[in-house]
């Protein structure tokens, strides 16, 4: 890294870098770019990584066959060879580095096929394995480039909060865990000491209450893990690196003409995660709202782009929806309280039935004789056996049965009620749907409207197009994913 500049104000800055930003040569040489151009504006980089693409998917696989009591061997080979692989891309000691880690995997996996039993405590030991691996493999390659670069435990910087759970939905302690993220001057000094260019650590997990055993921040926590220690640290700024350069009004990947979203609040950017948008972990936003740290969100794939910037704004003057986002494979709870009707209570009978099976609602909607609930299975263990007991938790107090495959589409916005009367030629659109439930957020950020999940993606880009078609270009409404891509490729070509 040259003369290595010292950090001008010893601020610290978080840079998250994703599976896909973390899997291959040519990523690892962005992340050293960026690691270097920081250092250069005098500030001190926290670097937090997720496992390598897919290879979260890849323990789960190994800890399912090691559950019926098949040697895990194959598949572990398959999970050594990828690491090897790009080690060998990235010309460091991939032995040295990993061995210990994939040893302790399979002796775990090991006494998991003698017992046929996967404890949340085991699968938690078990997928924390993917971001120790892809960490260890990057200071190493960093170091080997010249960077200072300090391989930290997170399980050393992040510690659970301990919860009282109880009852089949107590493993969430252990999966979805929760931290807390008060500044912490004495973790600053700590890092401080390690005069590091780069402290690189790993996101998704954190120590035990008791300090013995692994947490995990839930599925896509890596996010939430760099936001906490954003606020820890009272970072500059938090910076989430993905295969998108930021938040877009539609899925791009789907459709191409979604435009990207240059600035947003706190509160809007928390909606459009909460209602669908992938691109952010919906719990990462409030740790940095708290502590007013900036979120920038960037792409790996072209770092020039500025992306999007997160941040506490004022409110708009004009409302408005800023994009039509949908979440799939929700399952739906329908109940028929006709021989209950008008009796007090029966709603807090209801919710009281998913509360003890450790069960999320995600909306619900109500008359004097029927209940809707929805359930997102990314929040909630939607086992076949816990939905089977959620039925007959529910048939002591009403009529139940389950509809699935559901889908909710979003329309995210501010002062979402100050537009409805704006929505008619938009609800058109649901004509020839099944609508199942609808419903305006508390916020006023959203309106959602539950349909059938063959029919998500085509009322995605109806209500998309009639929204934001045709639209210019402003300060805060960007270009459209094509152009982009267009745009990008044409700076490729003449580079």
């Amino acid at each position: 890294m040259g003369d290595r500049p010292a950090p001008v104000d010893g601020r610290w800055i978080v840079l998250k870098f994703g599976g896909t930003s973390v899997s291959s040569l040519e990523r690892w040489e962005t992340i050293r770019s960026v690691i270097e151009q920081r250092r250069r504006e005098g500030l001190r980089p926290l670097l937090v990584c997720s496992a390598l693409s897919q290879i979260s998917n890849q323990l789960e696989e190994l800890l399912a066959e090691a559950e019926a009591g098949t040697e895990p061997s194959p598949k572990l080979e398959t999970l050594r060879e990828t690491h090897a692989l790009l080690a060998i891309e990235m010309g460091v000691d991939a032995i040295s580095a990993l061995r210990p880690l994939f040893d302790e995997l399979a002796r775990t996996l090991l006494g998991i096929t003698l017992t046929r039993e996967v404890t949340p405590r085991l699968r938690a030991r078990v997928l924390a394995q993917g971001e120790l691996l892809s960490t260890r493999l990057g200071a190493e390659w960093l170091r080997s480039r010249g960077v200072g670069a300090v391989w930290q435990d997170a399980r050393d910087l992040l510690q659970a909060r301990p919860e009282r759970r109880t009852g089949p939905g107590h493993e969430r302690q252990y999966l979805s865990a929760t931290c807390d993220y008060d500044p912490d001057p004495a973790l600053c000094r700590r890092l401080d000491r390690l005069q590091a260019d780069v402290v690189v650590t790993q996101g998704f997990i954190a120590r035990a209450p008791d300090g013995d055993e692994t947490v995990l921040l839930g599925r896509g926590g890596s996010d939430t893990s760099a936001a906490y220690l954003a606020a820890r640290l009272s970072a500059a700024r938090l910076e989430i690196w993905t295969d998108v350069p930021g938040l877009f009004t539609a899925n791009p990947s789907r459709i191409s003409e979604a435009r990207l979203l240059r600035r947003l609040d706190y509160a809007e950017a928390g909606e459009l995660a909460a209602r669908g948008a992938k691109v952010l972990h919906p719990r990462c936003l409030r740790p940095v709202r708290e502590h007013g740290i900036p979120l920038h969100v960037r792409c790996t794939c072209w770092p020039e782009l500025d992306g999007t910037v997160i941040e506490r704004r004022s409110p708009r003057v004009h409302p408005g929806i800023l994009g039509v986002v949908a979440r799939k494979g929700l399952i739906l709870v329908s109940m028929d309280l006709e021989g209950t009707w008008q009796r007090v209570g029966v709603i807090a009978e209801i919710a009281s039935c998913f509360q003890r099976l450790g069960l999320s609602i995600d909306m619900l909607a109500s008359s004097q004789t029927h209940v809707t609930v929805a359930l997102d299975p990314e929040a909630n263990p939607l086992s076949e056996p816990l939905l089977e007991a959620l039925l007959r938790e529910l048939e002591e107090v009403c009529s139940p049965r389950l509809e699935r495959p559901a889908a909710a589409v979003s329309l995210v916005g501010t002062s979402i009620a100050d537009v409805l009367h704006e929505l008619g030629p938009l609800l058109e659109n649901l004509e020839h749907e099944n609508v199942n439930l609808l419903s305006h957020a508390a916020n006023d950020l959203s309106l959602t409207i539950v349909v059938d999940q063959e029919a998500s993606d085509r009322l995605v880009q109806r209500l998309h197009d009639k929204i934001f078609g045709g639209l210019p270009a402003d300060g805060d409404l960007g270009p459209t994913w094509a152009q982009l891509r267009t745009e990008t490729a044409g700076q490729a070509g003449g580079a």
